[in-house]
């Protein structure tokens, strides 16, 4: 499940933008230090001739995060990744990876870089037709000159590691276009780059195929974590793979956040029209909607102990916790009468067999089967088996409710 949470990233920075510019055009300079900096897109562009493409952005993203870029149609997101590249020159600004300004690079400073520090994907796949599978992949390795036998081995696992194993001799006109961008995906993990760049790769696939294609980006991100920096016009594509995501407008960053808080919290008229389709079950996880329960019983706590506890509470139900609240189950009062009748000794004998559970990433939309079967409270237990709380199974589709208008109000 992804984890739209920061919690579990690096707080270590690995990309650091300050107020970077780029106006396209031959008075970029003169706008820039002019009253003129602050005018529409579309004056500028009257006035001058000239394009503003990205104005004075900033932001940072994390060790191992996947930080997405997203915005409509000439918003300056595809600019903004190039400039991480330094595809194009930046007007002003700086761009800080691991510490470095790359700004100030020379070419063979740039070069190196780009060579071992990022690789990038493209929407287009950008493969060499005249090449197989298996040249494509290993091409990153053989402009460093990586010796033929090691180039061809890491290829080959790369290959494998996308997917595409036994089609390694093959030429890419072969290949179906989801297959295509799956080499373009191993071609760029092949150089073992710490960030990875991704400009709407998966805009020009079938649908089908494309959301098997963010599942499998998902899943091989679990397993790299790589920095990825994630290109996007898709509103639901963004919301599925970012841990934030950035929303862009004219040039500039209009909300920076993770999921949850785009959703919930908008930032102006703007991104509350981008996402008011947007399915809060797509994105609110169990940990937002889960609350402590009323009565919650401990392991060393005796059958008649127990029944006090339920008693008082006036629960028929509660979950069981030994040391450090590692989750044990779940005991229901009429369980517990029939082993303090039976002069039973352990709570565990009182546990009903196979309670729900679930992780705090869980989406909403996951939680649906589960809930639909559940007779009793779905407890949320964390990768290391403790209970963190509990969902009633009426507050999943409360919650929903409540969080779309809290979308919409003002």
């Amino acid at each position: 499940m992804k984890d739209n949470n920061l919690k579990n990233k690096s707080g270590e920075v690995c990309i650091e933008v300050q107020g970077l510019w780029k106006i396209f055009g031959k008075k970029a300079d003169e706008i820039l230090y002019s009253g003129l900096r602050s005018g529409s897109k579309d004056s500028i562009l009257e006035k001058t001739g000239c394009v503003m493409a990205v104005r004075d952005v900033s932001f940072n993203v994390h060790r191992g995060e996947f930080f997405v870029i997203m915005g409509l149609s000439g918003s300056g997101k595809s600019t903004l990744i190039r400039l991480l590249l330094r595809l194009i020159e930046t007007t002003a600004g700086t761009m800080h990876i691991n510490g470095q300004d790359i700004c100030r690079y020379n070419n063979d400073q740039l070069i190196n870089f780009r060579r071992h520090t990022t690789s990038m994907v493209f929407q287009h796949f950008g493969l060499f037709p005249h090449r197989s599978v298996i040249d494509n992949v290993a091409y990153g390795l053989k402009v460093r000159n990586v010796p033929k036998e090691e180039r061809y081995a890491k290829a080959q696992e790369a290959i494998e590691t996308v997917g595409l194993k036994g089609w390694e001799q093959y030429m890419p006109s072969a290949l179906s276009g989801g297959m295509q961008q799956r080499v373009g995906l191993a071609r760029a993990l092949t150089t073992e780059p710490e960030i990875l760049l991704m400009d709407e790769p998966f805009s020009g696939l079938d649908p089908l195929i494309r959301r098997e294609m963010q599942d499998e980006l998902i899943e091989l991100q679990d397993k790299v974590q790589k920095t990825i920096v994630f290109v996007t016009h898709d509103l639901h594509e963004a919301l599925k793979m970012g841990d934030r995501i950035a929303i862009m407008r004219d040039g500039e960053i209009i909300q920076i956040g993770v999921p949850e808080d785009v959703i919930s919290q908008p930032a102006d008229d703007y991104v509350r029209e981008f996402v008011q389709d947007a399915s809060p079950a797509k994105v609110f996880t169990a940990s937002r909607i889960m609350n402590q329960p009323d009565a919650l019983l401990y392991e060393w706590q005796g059958p008649k102990a127990a029944l006090h506890v339920l008693s008082t509470a006036k629960e028929e139900h509660a979950f069981m916790v030994g040391r450090n609240r590692q989750f044990l189950g779940l005991v229901t009062i009429k369980r517990l009468r029939d082993l303090i009748q039976r002069q039973g000794g352990s709570l565990k004998e009182a546990f009903e067999p196979n309670p729900p559970t679930t992780n705090p990433e869980t989406i909403l939309e996951d939680l649906f089967p589960l809930a639909a079967e559940a007779d009793y409270p779905i407890a949320v237990v964390d990768d290391q088996g403790r209970f963190m709380g509990e969902i009633q199974i009426g507050s999943i589709f409360e919650n929903m409710i409540q969080d779309k208008g809290a979308g919409t109000d003002e």
